[in-house]
């Protein structure tokens, strides 16, 4: 059986500071792979390469991953500061109106970590640049040393909406997640609705209300131990679970063409 395709939302990055690579961390893979059932296929982030309508058309789904650079604070009508970091303005440019078009039109998309961000940016909402340097916050990014294990270790709560969609996902209101970001949602976007919380009022799952298909996304890396963490199989079984009926309408709607 033909299994459905996860375009999986790459990263550039320069090998050795000289040679350009478009790249993927190998567990984004294995989760789409082991715990979604789903075919990872890398997408390559560039308007120069590949197009919206091109992408939709060759995949079933998207995973929006983790990376180092942010989203440029232009798409969300502010200045570039030194706390904004880094940016990524080719996969800014693929990945804002890739997931627009797929709210729009049911696709399934799934947002980790920057990922997450670029949703609730895509529907209009803002950034803070830096949660640790807000009054209250906690500090919420990578542990600087360690082996990976001790980086993506379990570090805080959060706290679902009672009732609400993860909390029925989970069968739970309060699970244990790891924490590698430094950016955090200032302003939900149009729809976007923050269904929990980190306990220092950090939002971490949201999903967009009305939307035809998948829009679950989460502020922390499910797909470290996925196939194993009881928090992150529910969320990529139920991604790959969405994924393969989109991908079943679509190909009987193609028969039926």
């Amino acid at each position: 059986m033909t299994r459905p395709i996860v375009g999986i939302i790459g990263n550039s990055y320069l090998i050795n500071d000289e040679y350009p690579a478009h790249a993927g961390g190998t567990m984004n893979s294995e989760a789409i792979a082991q715990v979604s059932g789903c075919l990872p296929l890398l997408i390559p982030s560039d308007p120069r390469l590949v197009s919206v309508a091109e992408l939709m058309d060759a995949c079933d789904g998207f995973l929006f991953t983790g990376g180092r650079p942010n989203v440029h604070p232009e798409e969300y009508g502010e200045a570039e500061t030194e706390a904004h970091g880094v940016f990524d303005r080719a996969r800014d440019a693929v990945a804002l109106p890739l997931i627009r078009a797929c709210v729009e039109a049911g696709q399934p998309v799934f947002g980790v970590c920057r990922g997450f961000q670029e949703v609730n940016v895509a529907m209009g909402g803002t950034l803070y640049p830096e949660i640790r340097d807000l009054p209250g916050r906690d500090n919420h990014r990578m542990p600087p040393d360690g082996t990976l294990e001790e980086k993506f270790a379990l570090r805080h709560t959060v706290r679902f909406t009672k009732g609400g969609v993860f909390a029925r996902l989970m069968g739970a209101e309060e699970v244990m997640t790891n924490t590698l970001h430094g950016q955090g949602i200032k302003t939900a976007g149009a729809g976007v609705v923050i269904d929990g919380h980190a306990p220092d009022g950090t939002p971490e799952a949201i999903y967009v209300e009305g939307a035809k298909g998948f829009t679950l996304s989460v502020q922390w890396h499910p797909e470290w131990n996925a196939a194993n963490d009881p928090v992150s199989r529910p969320l990529f079984t139920a991604f790959g679970q969405a994924v393969r009926a989109f991908a079943d309408a679509r190909r009987g709607l193609r028969a039926s063409a």
